[in-house]
């Protein structure tokens, strides 16, 4: 039962057994999921902090019991990476912009993080493939994703930045 329950969490209730792009699909699922807390309920960000951050600390367990007798220490059907890392740049936009955000606006960002973790994920630009090749545990696993999330926040910041220079 117990083992069940744990490989539901880290498929993310089986979104990960899809047989094409799985993590596509997890960081997806993890966008919508976001928006709904967000912008339909409008949970306080603290909330939604302390459900992300239990996620993570539960998910290095889950990953390691997941992954212990597998001879694939990063298998595809583990998708609670990419609710992790995914939930980072939207996060972070969140709780830049305070009480004042369009759910139209929101749609749009939300977008741009999906497309940019997806390629940063992908093509593990370093040293998100230094966790990728050299941890085989739930550490390399978990990182990986967490560091593709930073380099979406990065490179909004660095657009952001351009932008007020460059463009009026």
């Amino acid at each position: 039962m117990i083992k069940k329950i744990n490989t539901l969490f880290v498929t993310m209730f089986g979104l990960g057994r899809i047989p094409i792009i799985p993590g596509t699909f997890g960081s997806l699922a993890t966008v919508i999921l976001l928006y709904i807390f967000f912008h339909i309920l409008d949970l306080p960000t603290i909330i939604i902090f302390g459900f992300l951050i239990i996620i993570f600390l539960f998910s290095f367990k889950a990953i390691a019991v997941h992954i212990k007798d597998n001879t694939n220490k990063d298998p595809r059907e583990v998708v609670i990476d990419e609710f992790i890392g995914q939930s980072i740049p939207i996060y972070t936009y969140e709780i830049s912009h305070g009480t004042e955000k369009s759910s139209g606006e929101a749609i749009i960002f939300y977008g741009v993080c999906f497309i940019l973790f997806r390629f940063f994920d992908i093509t593990k630009p370093f040293p998100v493939n230094f966790f990728d090749r050299k941890f085989k545990n739930s550490l390399g696993v978990i990182m990986d994703d967490v560091i593709a999330g930073f380099y979406v926040v990065l490179s909004l910041i660095c657009f952001m930045i351009f932008k007020s220079y460059f463009i009026q």
